[in-house]
């Protein structure tokens, strides 16, 4: 079992479960905007994946930041703070394992053939 961590009306996240769906793979979907992140969970990633990768600076909520508020991001610490207070700037999606192991970041065909 896999769970899925996402916002549902994101097209990579559903190009994600659509593809979790079409090859059988079973997965409990976590919604950041209903149901949160806790800053644990955002240490655990970032200690098995690193910040730069978690933290999605390629988003929207990223680019709408003006640089002031950018420059403060240059660690773990203060990445897995804004995350936590604004989920929207997580890369989507992210799939665990049943042991709480990332197990993709992201979607990535070629990743999921070989993980899944």
């Amino acid at each position: 079992m896999y769970t899925v961590y996402g916002i549902p009306n994101c097209d990579t996240v559903k190009k994600t479960l659509d593809w979790l769906k079409a090859h059988k793979i079973n997965y409990e979907f976590h919604n950041y905007k209903t149901e949160g992140i806790t800053a644990s969970k955002l240490k655990n990633w970032c200690k098995q994946k690193g910040w730069e990768l978690i933290l999605n600076k390629k988003s929207a909520t990223w680019r709408g930041l003006d640089a002031a508020a950018q420059s403060k991001i240059t660690n773990e610490k203060a990445a897995i703070a804004f995350m936590t207070a604004s989920t929207s700037i997580i890369k989507r999606p992210v799939i665990e394992n049943e042991k709480g192991e990332v197990v993709a970041v992201g979607f990535d065909v070629k990743e999921y053939e070989n993980i899944f």
